[in-house]
């Protein structure tokens, strides 16, 4: 049996590089779609990974490389949308519209496009799996005017295609990371631009989430163990949503002492 033919947008750092990683280990043949210049082809050889340039924004430029990916290594069956940008912390007044436009065009448009030209030829084959990577940010409010906007619409595009494409075999699920150590978050909190306390403090399982965590979701979904799953939105925040509200009442309660007693 061939192995099953999965793009990952996004895929050459943080969460879309540990979804290719953990893929890839598991034995699909993962393609990546990211900028130039984002990768490096030895890199991407030595884990048998398959890269190629594509600008998520670009329908043309989307469009054809979804038909030369097919051409050259045959039907997708699982598409992973990581790609996406972040955005500086202003309020609107200070927010530039060429940065929200940017923001949106990447995160949402981007997201709905892959979407939309990957998941379109799952449903005429009658097969096929999406994972969309939204946000914590989409669930609530934040200083992120068009980050968290941007991500609560692919939440919800998530549930739009897959009502769409139920019928016809292919099932659109979006995970909502919480505060993920990637090597951006990790080079923020090291030059002071992040404090770890207060990504921490109201997780319910006070820590940061692991890349290798969220790419744990994202193959369960894309797997046939999820066969009955469409539509969702899981989170893998550490327990941030969980415990966000309880600092009206004095935060999340700290660990309990060993309830042990010598009992072995």
């Amino acid at each position: 049996m061939s192995a099953s033919i999965t793009v990952v947008t996004g895929g050459s750092s943080g969460i879309g590089a540990a979804c290719v990683e953990h893929l890839a280990k598991r034995g699909d043949q993962v393609i990546v779609l990211d900028l130039p210049g984002t990768w490096s082809d030895e890199a991407m050889r030595s884990i048998g990974v398959h890269a190629y340039a594509c600008d998520v924004t670009d329908e043309a430029a989307l469009r054809q490389c979804a038909e030369m990916i097919e051409s050259r290594h045959g039907a997708v069956r699982g598409l992973v949308n990581s790609a996406g940008i972040l955005q500086h912390r202003l309020p609107p007044e200070q927010l530039t519209m060429a940065e929200w436009d940017r923001v949106i065009a990447v995160d949402q448009r981007g997201t709905y496009l892959a979407s939309a030209i990957f998941g379109s030829r799952m449903a005429e084959l009658g097969r096929g799996a999406i994972v969309n990577i939204a946000s914590i940010t989409g669930w609530r409010s934040v200083p992120l005017h068009a980050y968290a906007p941007a991500k609560a619409a692919v939440i919800s595009i998530t549930e739009c295609m897959a009502a769409e494409w139920g019928r016809s075999g292919v099932r659109v699920n979006a995970i909502s990371p919480g505060y993920t150590l990637t090597q951006a978050l990790q080079a923020a909190i090291d030059r002071g631009d992040r404090n770890p306390e207060e990504l921490t403090s109201q997780a319910a399982m006070g820590r940061l989430v692991k890349p290798s965590e969220v790419a744990d979701a994202v193959a369960f979904l894309l797997s046939p163990a999820a066969s009955a799953i469409t539509g969702i939105n899981l989170p893998v925040d550490a327990g941030w949503l969980a415990g966000s509200t309880w600092m009206t009442y004095g935060g999340v309660p700290p660990a309990r002492q060993s309830q042990s007693h010598g009992v072995k």
